[in-house]
């Protein structure tokens, strides 16, 4: 038996892609356990992810994500456009669709400019709250961790917000596991190192729960820190977020968006 995967990128957090649209292709008991082997960048494909294009009852498409922990993720910005961009070329979506996550019926916009993919996401509503428990006060939810200020906001996912004067200059490998894990955060975190550019963009690290380890590009991250810094007066209500793989766009409105790319890397089999 072969499974046929695609292997894709969003500002290099990058993921495999089961197509699941048609019926089962890993069986629900072994998904967590496919995405430790084959998420591994040594023995296996390597990726950040494994995602499962599904069908939907209640949108054009459901997407599922499971991580190299075996967890399983409500929601992901750079996942949700690289299936975004699947399911396109594939006939499944059009221009606009919805997708079905844990978090939400999703939003997208896409299309090709110049040969180029590019989608635009409308984010779950950010929460400033640590988890699932409301915040208090003046709407917003922070706390000293390891001398830092941590700020937390949900945006599908929870998100620990950290002003740092340089992010080049941060163990994020040291410091990340310590908030990720620090018991204010009743699920975990990921955990984002913001540095301020001094033109209202803001340059982004990322250390994920689940990965358990640094990305390259973080979209509910991005969407988090841009707004914490909107909240806090520090940005406007268009955002350019540098990531280590590239930059995403935050526009906040009557809705919050997220543009970006994704791109597909390559196509194969998995002997199983």
């Amino acid at each position: 038996m072969e499974i046929a995967f695609t292997k894709l990128q969003g500002n290099g957090n990058d993921f495999i892609l089961i197509d699941e649209h048609s019926g089962e292709v890993i069986p629900e008991e072994m998904k967590g356990g496919f995405a430790a082997i084959y998420c591994d960048r040594r023995f296996g494909i390597g990726a950040d992810g494994v995602l499962f294009l599904q069908a939907s009852e209640e949108a054009d498409v459901r997407m599922r994500l499971l991580q190299p922990d075996e967890s399983e993720a409500a929601m992901c910005g750079n996942g949700i456009r690289c299936l975004a961009k699947y399911a396109y070329d594939a006939g499944y979506v059009k221009e606009s669709c919805s997708v079905e996550t844990g978090a939400g019926i999703i939003p997208v916009t896409m299309g090709y400019v110049e040969d180029e993919f590019t989608a635009t996401i409308t984010m779950p509503t950010p929460a400033f709250e640590r988890s699932a428990i409301p915040a208090v006060g003046d709407g917003e939810y922070k706390e000293e961790i390891q001398n830092f200020t941590v700020y937390a906001a949900n945006t599908g996912v929870p998100h620990a917000v950290v002003f740092v004067k340089e992010i080049g200059a941060v163990d994020i490998t040291a410091v990340g596991p310590v908030i990720r894990n620090h018991p204010t955060f009743v699920e975990g975190a990921n955990v984002n190192f913001v540095e301020e550019a001094g033109d209202g963009s803001l340059r982004i690290r990322t250390f994920e729960r689940g990965v358990e380890g640094e990305t390259e590009s973080c979209g509910t991250g991005a969407t988090a820190s841009a707004a914490v810094a909107h909240h806090l007066g520090k940005a406007g209500e268009t955002v350019r977020v540098e990531t280590r793989g590239g930059p995403l766009v935050i526009r906040f409105g009557e809705t919050v968006t997220m543009e970006g790319p994704a791109e597909t890397v390559f196509v194969g089999v998995i002997p199983f």
